[in-house]
C-alpha cells in the first residue's frame, strides 16, 4: 500500500542523513519534497500542509542544526509527526459495556462491509472467546443476508434467521433481543451500503443507531478509494457519528493518502485494516508500527507476531527436536514453505525488516517471487512418501515422472534437491555440540535480552509474549546492535530460511542466489 510513498520518503530523507551539517535551505528543500510526496500519495492538502508545518517548527531549532547528527534528528522528527498524524497509540474495537456490546458497520456499497463483518465475528470467537451473532440488515442489495449467513457457517459464528419482508430498523431491533435471549456476548449489525451518500441511507442510519444504541460504530473504507474516502468519512461522522474506521484493501497497490488522511481528518481512530481477502486477514492498526514501516525502519514486532500466530508450536517443538539430531527430510522443507506462505512469503516478511523493503524489487528481479514456494511445495507434493523421506531415491526416471505431474521441470526438480541438501547440512551442523547450535544461539540471545528461557523452541515461545514484552524485546535486540539477520533462523521450529547462508542481511534459504548487499 505505501511502497510508491516508501519510496519517496526514504530517498529524500536518506539525502539529509548522508549530509554532516544541515542548513535552513537544506531543510525546506527537504519538506518541499516531502509535501510533494505526500500529495503525490493521495493525502488530503490539509493534513499535508499541517504536517509540514509541525515538522519545519521542529527541524530548524538550533537543536537540530547544531545536533551532531542532525540529518537523523530530522527523520525522528519526521517520524514523530507521521505517527502523531496517523494517532499516537492503537485503538482497539471496545468491548466494555454490558452484554450484548452492540457494534454497527456503516460504509458505501463495495467497501467490503459483509466480509469485514465475518471477519471481526471470526476474530472474536477465535481470539476473545466471545459468542458473537452477526445479523445483515442489506434488504436492497440481492443475496446480502444470504453471503452473511454463508461467512457465518465458514467461521462458525451465529448468524440471526433471515425473515423475508422485515425493514433494516425492525432486524436491528430483532437481532439486539435475539442476542440478549440467546446469551451473545456480542451483536455485528451489517447495515446497507450506497454506492453513494443520500439522505435516505443516512435517515435509515440514524434509525437504525435510535433502535439498537450501539456501542461502537466502524466505518469500513476502502483504502484505494483516495481523497473520497475523507470526505465520506467526515459525512458519515457528522451525521451517524462513528467511533472508529477500518480499511479495507490495505493489501493492494493504492498511494495510501486515505489511510494518511482519515484519521488527521475525522479526529476517529484507524481500528483495524484488511490486509487481504481471506477470514484471518484482519490486523489491529499500529500507528507507530505503519510509521516505521512507510520509513523504511521496519517492523519486527509485526514480524513477530505473525510468527507466533502462524506457527505451530507442536509442528516448532517437532521440528527442533528433528534438528538436534540432524534429520531434515522434503516433508520438513514443505512444512518451512508453507509457514513461510502463510506469513505473507518473502515479500511480505521483507516488508517488515528494517532496511529490507527495497530487497524485494531485487529478489523480483532474480526471480525470487513467492511464486517459487508453489512450485517447490508442487514438486514435493507429486513425490511419493518414500521419496520424500529419502530424495536419494530420486532418479532420471522418477524425476521426469515428478516433472510431469508438477508441471515444472528436470532443472526445478534438481534446483529444490540442492536447496534441500545445504538446508540438511545446515540442519547437521546446527545438530552437533551440547544442545545444538541453534539452542546455543537462542539462549545466547535470550541472555543478551534478559529474556530466558527463549532458546530451544524458537519462535514459537514467543506466543506467550504480550504486546508490552514483545516491544520490550524489539528496543532490547535494537540495543544489542542487531540487525536484520542479528536473529539466527528466527527461532528452532521457526523458520531456518531466515537464518541461513545467502540472502545478505536475511542469511536467506541457502541454495537461491545472492543478491547485491544494499548500500
Amino acid at each position: 500500500m505505501f511502497e510508491s510513498l516508501q519510496d519517496r520518503l526514504g530517498s529524500i530523507l536518506n539525502g539529509l542523513t548522508g549530509r554532516g551539517a544541515l542548513s535552513e535551505a537544506d531543510v525546506s528543500a527537504a519538506l518541499r519534497e516531502v509535501r510533494r510526496a505526500l500529495l503525490e500519495a493521495d493525502v488530503a492538502l490539509d493534513v499535508v500542509r499541517s504536517f509540514t508545518e509541525k515538522v519545519r517548527e521542529k527541524a530548524v531549532g538550533a537543536e537540530i542544526l547544531k545536533s551532531i547528527k542532525p540529518g537523523q534528528m530530522v527523520v525522528k522528527i519526521v517520524h514523530d509527526e507521521l505517527v502523531d498524524m496517523l494517532g499516537s497509540e492503537g485503538v482497539t474495537i471496545d468491548l466494555n459495556a454490558p452484554a450484548p456490546v452492540v457494534i454497527m458497520m456503516v460504509g458505501l456499497q463495495g467497501s467490503g462491509k459483509t466480509t469485514t463483518t465475518g471477519k471481526i465475528a471470526s476474530r472474536m470467537k477465535t481470539r476473545d472467546k466471545k459468542k458473537v451473532l452477526m445479523a445483515s440488515l442489506d434488504t436492497r442489495r440481492p443475496a446480502a443476508q444470504e453471503q452473511l449467513r454463508q461467512l457465518g457457517v465458514q467461521t462458525g459464528v451465529d448468524t440471526l434467521p433471515i425473515i423475508a419482508g422485515q425493514s433494516p430498523t425492525d432486524i436491528a431491533a430483532r437481532a439486539v433481543q435475539a442476542a440478549k435471549l440467546g446469551g451473545h456476548d456480542i451483536v455485528i449489525l451489517d447495515t446497507a451500503g450506497r454506492t453513494h451518500i443520500d439522505e435516505p441511507l443516512m435517515i435509515e442510519m440514524a434509525e437504525i443507531k435510535r433502535k439498537s444504541n450501539p456501542h461502537e460504530i466502524l466505518l469500513v473504507a476502502d483504502a484505494l478509494t483516495g481523497q473520497d474516502a475523507v470526505n465520506l468519512a467526515r459525512n458519515f461522522d457528522e451525521r451517524v457519528g462513528i467511533t472508529g474506521l477500518v480499511l479495507t484493501r490495505m493489501d493492494g497497490d493504492g498511494r495510501g493518502g486515505a489511510a494518511l488522511s482519515m484519521r488527521a481528518v475525522t479526529g476517529k481512530p484507524i481500528k483495524l485494516i484488511g490486509v487481504g481477502e481471506k477470514m484471518g486477514e484482519l490486523e489491529e492498526f499500529h500507528p507507530r508500527r505503519v510509521a516505521d514501516r512507510i520509513l523504511g525502519m521496519g517492523d519486527i514486532i509485526s514480524l513477530v507476531e505473525k510468527a507466533a500466530e502462524n506457527i505451530d508450536a507442536e509442528k516448532a517443538a517437532a521440528m527442533a527436536a528433528k534438528m538436534a539430531k540432524g534429520k531434515f527430510d522434503l516433508n520438513d522443507l514443505a512444512d518451512q514453505l508453507a509457514q513461510m506462505q502463510k506469513m505473507g512469503g518473502m515479500g511480505g516478511i521483507m516488508g517488515l525488516m528494517p532496511g529490507m523493503a527495497g530487497m524485494k524489487d531485487k529478489m523480483a528481479s532474480a526471480g525470487l517471487d513467492d511464486k517459487l514456494f508453489g512450485r517447490q511445495i508442487a514438486i514435493i507434493s507429486s513425490m511419493t512418501k518414500a521419496e520424500r523421506a529419502n530424495p536419494d531415491m530420486l532418479k532420471h526416471s522418477r524425476k521426469k515422472r515428478i516433472a510431469a505431474g508438477s508441471g515444472t521441470d528436470a532443472a526445478d526438480i534438481n534446483k529444490l534437491l540442492k536447496m534441500h541438501r545445504q538446508m540438511a547440512d545446515m540442519m547437521k551442523m546446527m545438530g552437533k555440540g551440547k544442545g545444538g547450535m541453534m539452542k546455543q544461539m537462542m539462549g545466547g540471545l535470550a541472555s543478551k535480552m534478559g529474556l530466558g528461557g527463549l532458546g530451544g523452541g524458537g519462535m514459537s515461545d514467543l506466543s506467550s509474549l504480550d504486546p508490552k514484552q514483545l516491544e520490550a524485546l524489539q528496543k532490547q535486540a535494537e540495543a544489542a546492535g542487531l540487525k536484520p539477520g542479528g536473529m539466527p533462523g528466527l527461532g528452532g521450529g521457526g523458520l531456518p530460511g531466515l537464518g541461513g547462508a545467502k540472502l545478505p542481511g536475511l542469511g536467506g534459504f541457502p541454495g537461491l542466489p545472492g543478491l547485491p548487499k544494499k548500500k
